[in-house]
Formats: structure tokens, sequence, C-alpha cells
């Protein structure tokens, strides 16, 4: 079955890419570095850097964590940033001084960052001051000995910087005051950094480039072990894909997607830096009427998104005016992109929307549909190179065309395993290399896979993965609460909502206190949307909640 789909693969892409081509992202990052040195690598807030920029200030950076924090190789970083300059220059500073990346999420709150840098045991972390109140909260129950807080002008430039970190601070006055007397500043670690000399490290393909942190049946969060190869495999196959449709050195690409999330750290930030590409940052999105703004002041050739950052811009004035003419490539992922979308996208922007299909444990790119598909056809696409898919049973057998099972994934890019949870790993990779990927699926004879719903209960809220047994095990911790039960429901603006159904023990508890609890343990996207009271939850014989039955007994008939 490993390779069915060849029949029907796109001209010129090969079957297999050489995975052996890079011997790690710092390889890549180095090759790339010099190959585009003058070229624009990364704007933002009307700064832009250039390859040898970025080089330059990784270096730098790279030197202070290895000589004056003398951080060792394979130790753990943390970032805890949105999508601003500084991002790329810490991250390929960390992969310079061989340190392994924990991607953090700015909005977690207090209990979930302190799960993630206990759990990887991070040495470090890279914070924005407009979460560094989070970090002090946390901080004496980790093993992290060095604090890194930027500004967000740091790096824009004087007087520029000093500005913008001046209203931000103290005109829109969104730092919130923390105390973490021994935090060093990114500037003054830069600083340090250009006086040093780095000794360049032996990174090779089987060391962990990123623990990516992802949720799990427990509750909680477990960090996947993606090795230098996993991503430089992931990187091969999908530049080998997007190849007929893109130029070295010449596209720009608008990131809207935080970098920390592993679509946007694939697509944009390591595909393109192979490419020579241009990285557009969009530090808010949300800010809908800012970001068509932004867009209209470059002409880009490539931008991918989730189904809710697409239908968000095409339905916020002035989107439709903009010049698509460079528009050439346009991918969705991290969740379902619905056809209503995707048909609107190409009326009025006269690109296809093209869906592709991963997950953090798989790097993430598994599936994609050609780059010349034009109508949407509900599929999550083909195989990538040098990737098999299987749809199997429960015991692991493979099941026909058309038949319903389990999607399974096997290649290069497939993780090393979770992060000091073996036998959660064991429960996702089989001994044949297969990782069960929880999401049930039908294949076609001619390779095309058909995501048909979740084995698992994950929820995705606007590309985001959120587990109900965290939301239930939070809420199971206010006073008052019985039981809970957690699924989610269909939403037009996010895709999929969090819906609680909670028996309490009298009329104390009230949904606006829940509300509030919710909001100070749990990021925005996980807290319930909805949140309804009941006399009982259905169970199995066994005491274990039915989140099917759950959903059929309280369904939610408004989805706007």
């Amino acid at each position: 079955m490993d390779k069915v789909w060849l029949k029907n693969y796109p001209p010129g892409i090969p079957v297999d890419v050489d995975v052996n081509e890079y011997s790690s992202l710092l390889d890549l990052f180095e090759r790339s570095v010099q190959r585009f040195s003058d070229a624009p690598a990364y704007a933002n807030m009307g700064r832009q850097l250039s390859y040898a920029d970025l080089d330059l200030l990784s270096r730098h950076f790279a030197a202070f964590l290895q000589q004056s924090l003398e951080l060792q190789q394979g130790e753990r970083i943390a970032i805890m940033l949105p999508n601003l300059l500084q991002y790329p220059v810490v991250m390929f500073g960390a992969f310079m001084a061989g340190l392994t990346i924990v991607n953090t999420n700015p909005l977690y709150t207090s209990r979930e960052l302190k799960h993630q840098l206990r759990d990887s045991g991070a040495d470090a972390i890279v914070v924005l001051e407009n979460y560094a109140h989070v970090v002090a909260e946390v901080i004496d129950e980790t093993d992290v000995k060095h604090v890194i807080v930027t500004g967000v002008g740091d790096l824009l430039g004087f007087p520029k910087s000093a500005l913008i970190n001046l209203v931000v601070k103290y005109i829109k006055r969104i730092v919130p005051a923390y105390s973490l007397p021994d935090a060093i500043p990114l500037t003054k670690a830069l600083a340090r950094g250009r006086g040093l000399t780095l000794s360049k490290p032996r990174v090779d393909c089987d060391d962990i480039a990123f623990l990516q942190y992802t949720g799990g049946t427990t509750g909680m969060a477990k960090g996947a072990m993606l090795t230098h190869g996993n991503m430089v495999a992931n990187v091969q196959q999908a530049s080998a894909w997007f190849q007929p449709l893109l130029i070295e050195g010449k596209e720009t690409i608008i990131t809207a997607l935080p970098l920390y999330h592993i679509f946007s750290l694939l697509a944009n930030c390591l595909v393109f830096l192979k490419l020579g590409g241009q990285n557009y940052l969009i530090t808010n999105p949300r800010d809908m009427k800012g970001f068509v703004r932004e867009l209209s002041r470059v002409r880009f050739t490539c931008i991918t998104g989730v189904n809710t950052l697409f239908n968000g811009l095409l339905n916020s004035p002035g989107f439709s005016d903009l010049d698509f003419s460079e528009l050439k490539m346009v991918l969705g992922g991290g969740m379902a992109v619905q056809a209503v979308v995707a048909n609107r996208w190409m009326e009025v922007t006269g690109v296809p929307l093209i869906e592709a299909y991963g997950l953090t444990e798989t790097s993430p790119a598994a599936c994609i549909n050609p780059v010349d598909t034009v109508e949407y056809n509900g599929s999550i696409g083909l195989p990538l190179s040098s990737t098999a898919c299987s749809i199997q049973d429960d015991d692991g057998h493979h099941l026909p065309f058309g038949e319903v099972g389990e999607l399974c994934i096997r290649g290069p890019q497939v993780m090393k395993g979770y992060w000091n949870s073996p036998e959660e790993t064991k429960k996702v990779l089989s001994e044949q290399g297969w990782f069960r990927t929880g999401d049930v699926a039908t294949m076609d004879d001619e390779g095309y896979v058909n995501i048909v719903d979740r084995k698992k209960d994950m929820i995705i809220v606007s590309g985001f993965n959120v587990y109900p047994n965290e939301i239930e095990s939070v809420i199971a911790e206010y006073p008052g609460v019985v039981e809970v039960g957690v699924f989610g429901v269909a939403d037009k603006k996010t895709g999929e909502a969090v819906k609680a159904v909670i028996v309490k023990k009298g009329p104390n508890l009230t949904e606006s206190n829940l509300r509030q609890f919710c909001k100070k343990n749990l990021t925005a996207y996980k807290c319930p949307k909805y949140i309804e009271f009941s006399l009982e939850l259905p169970k199995s014989n066994v005491g274990k909640i039915l989140r099917r039955q759950l959903r059929e007994q309280f369904p939610n008939p408004d989805i706007s």
C-alpha cells in the first residue's frame, strides 16, 4: 500500500527526497545565509533583516548563550515570543549554540507554563516583557536559571525601538509589573555576545532540535521530540512539493500564524529559509483591519494560515481590493479548510487555497494536495514524498481502499517519541514505525486521504489543539464542581469551540464565577465558550464519562 498513489503523483515531484542533503538545521541555516546573504530574510514593523543580518545577530546571541551563560550542548532553552524579529534571531542563535528549543505559547497561564518548563527541564527562557510576569510567578518552581527579556521594539533600530517600547510600556500600559531581578535584556545579551568567540558545536540528525509540546490523553501536554533529522526531512519534503511554483530568492511569504506553532515554524520559517525567501511577520493577526493594512504594503507571493484566518480576511473591509497579482501559493492547515471559505478565496484572489494535513508528531507535514489543484475537493491530499499513509484497524491491520479506519503515517519526519514518556510513546508508535494519528480516515485507490472524524476527543479551536481531559482537570478543581464533561461543538468563527457540561453541588456555583476561574487557569482558546449544568453525566459501566453521548444529549443549536 505504501506506493499506491504513484500513478497520481504530481509531475516533477520526487517520490523520495534526499533527507541527507543537510546534516542538521544548523547546516541548512549556514548554507542559506551564505547563499542568500544580501537577500531580505525577515520584515516586521517597518524593519528588514537580510540573511547576513540574521546570521550576525544569531551568532552574537549564540556566543552569549555558550560563553557567557555557559549553556551546554543539548540543554533546553524556552522561547516565549510572538512573531517579532527576535524570534528567528533567538532560535537560530540557540541552534548555533547546540541547544534544544522548547517552543512556548506566550499566552500560557502560569499553570501551563510551569508544567512545560518543569517537564522539559528548560535551563533558560527568552520572553517578551509583556509576558514576563507569568514567568516570574513560576520560575522558583522550575529549573530555569537564566531569563532573557526583550521589548517589542528591541530590534527595530534606534530611535524607533525606544519609541515603540515607550508606547507599549507607558502609554498603552500592556506590560504588567513583574519581578525578575536577575533577568538580562536581550539587547545586552547581544552586545555581550558581540565580543565573544563562538565555538561551533557538532550537531547531527539524531540531536533533538525541538521539544514541541502537544496535548495528551492524560490531560497534560507532552513534548514531541523532533530531531534535526525529522525537521530537515520535512523541509525537503515540503520544498520538493512546492518546487514547481516557487523560485529561490524571489518569494515573500506572509507569516501570520505564530512561529512557535509547528505549522508556521516548518512551512514559513524553515522551508523559506532553504528557498532564500522573506518572511513578512504579522505580530497581531487578530487585528484584521491592521492585518489588511499590512498586506497592502507588500507584494507577497505566498501565505499560510488556518481556515478561520482566511475567513476573517475575506470578511474584512479592503481585503478584496488588494493586489493579488504576485500571489501564487496559499496553504491551509492546522484545521479543516471549509468548502465555502476555499471557494470564496478562489473567487476573491484567483488563487486556490491548498489544504494540507499534519501533526506536531510528524514535524508536521504528512499530506498535501497537489499545488495545481484548483477546485476544493474536501481531501487532505496525497502523502508527501518519502511518506507512507495507511488506514489501519485497532489491531494494526491494513484496511482496503475506501474502508474507514485510523490514519497511520510512516516516514522520516515522524518524531523520535515523547520526552520522558516511553509509555505514551508506545501507544502511538508501532515497532514498524507507524504513527497512529488518532484520526479516522479513508484512502481512495489514487492515494487521496479524507478525514472522516477524530478517534481521539481532541478539539481544534482556530488551528490549536485542545484536549478535553486538560479542561476537565482544571474545572474539577473549582469548589462545588462534582463532575464535568468537555467536548467540542461546531463554531462558525473558530471551526470548533469548547463546551463544558457540569454537575454542581449547590446554587453557589455560577457560570460567571466558573468562567473567571477558567480564564485565570487556561489560555483563552481553551476556555469553554459554552457552559451548561446538568443533574448527571452519561457514563460507561466502569464510570467513564461518555463524551459521544454527552454531545448528543447537549447539542448546540446556536453555532454563530
